[in-house]
């Protein structure tokens, strides 16, 4: 479906002058046919204002508004005629109907959330219902935000992760987004769903070894928490590659939610914990043998104190207790020979 733009329609106000001219004839036909008329017969500007009286309002129906970034889509009489996507005041066919599939359609972004009803002139009695109706139909060009719920999906390792994600998207393409899917909103968030699960099966939660992320054959250090950019970009990607035939354009894709699935996140955090620890340790042993090593190549070179093989063994050995202990040593004075 190939979209038609619109744009000789912009005659709103000249039509609006035109068409109401000819209803205040048909009005002074009407009410000149009915003085100069009599009993038995009526002039035919009786019989042909009170037909324009009749049928003269139609004409009215055919006026559109269209405000900034904002389309409507027109079909008359099931065919597609064309979409008003410039800002302005229209005159259309007044049986061309707009059509918006996904009017009634509540997501979870922008432009969708429930708010309280607006009290206005447009929104009272039969009429504001009307108004209302009128403007659902309209399609907005504005960059839109999809937040989609939670899901819990397991990563490389199979360990099960909860992500969710932002989608700022909009619709380029009135024609596509109308009649080639049932619900374009729909269609785009089971296409977000169905992306973000694609990716997120390609990585671990965590920099794991000989984990290929890229499809290369090298492993690398691919991971959810640490490569938050790439694997966002690869959603959108995947999203934008689905979601063309929709007339749709993802302008971005961002991680707003990123920890591991309660059942295994004690388990989880519990291994951080140990693997910190680990690192921690090994940390303090190289700084403690090296402080060691220093001390001896000082007292060495120095000529403090010359101390036998036996000695600098048991040196060794407190210095690295002292180091390395997780509490304070208590230091036991020697008053006397050391031999």
């Amino acid at each position: 479906m190939k979209e038609i733009v619109l744009y000789k329609k912009n005659n709103g106000f000249t039509m609006l002058l035109v068409f109401s001219l000819l209803y205040l004839a048909g009005l002074g036909c009407f009410i000149y046919g009915a003085a100069t008329g009599s009993d038995e017969s009526m002039p035919p500007l009786f019989f042909l204002g009170l037909f324009w009286l009749s049928v003269g309002w139609i004409p009215f129906l055919g006026f559109k508004i269209v405000g900034p970034q904002e389309a409507l889509v027109l079909t008359l009489f099931g065919k597609y005629t064309g979409t008003l996507k410039e800002n302005g005041f229209y005159w259309v066919n007044p049986f061309s109907v707009a059509v918006n599939p996904a009017a009634k359609t509540r997501l979870n972004q922008s432009g969708d959330s429930e708010a309280a009803p607006r009290v206005n002139l447009f929104t009272v009695g039969a009429e504001g219902m009307k108004k209302e109706e009128l403007a659902s139909r309209k399609i907005s060009l504005k960059a839109m935000t999809l937040s989609n719920n939670r899901q819990k999906i397991n990563d490389c390792l199979g360990n099960p992760v909860e992500i969710s994600i932002a989608v700022i998207w909009r619709v380029v393409d009135t024609a596509k987004a109308v009649f080639e899917v049932d619900n374009y909103k729909e269609y785009l968030s089971l296409q977000c769903d169905s992306a973000l699960r694609d990716i997120v099966r390609l990585y671990p939660y965590d920099v794991a070894p000989g984990v290929d992320t890229t499809g290369d054959g090298i492993a690398d250090e691919g991971s959810l928490r640490g490569s938050s950019e790439v694997v966002a970009s690869r959603i959108r990607a995947e999203i934008q590659s689905k979601v063309d035939v929709a007339g749709l354009e993802i302008l971005e894709a961002r991680i707003t939610y990123l920890a591991y699935a309660p059942e295994i996140a004690a388990v989880m955090l519990q291994r951080q914990q140990a693997s910190a620890i680990i690192d921690a340790r090994k940390m303090i042993v190289d700084g403690a043998v090296g402080m060691v090593e220093m001390a001896l190549e000082r007292l060495s070179a120095n000529n403090v104190v010359e101390l036998d093989d036996e000695r600098k063994a048991a040196m060794v050995s407190n210095l690295l207790v002292v180091l390395c202990g997780n509490r304070d040593a208590q230091p036991v004075v020697n008053s006397g020979s050391i031999y």
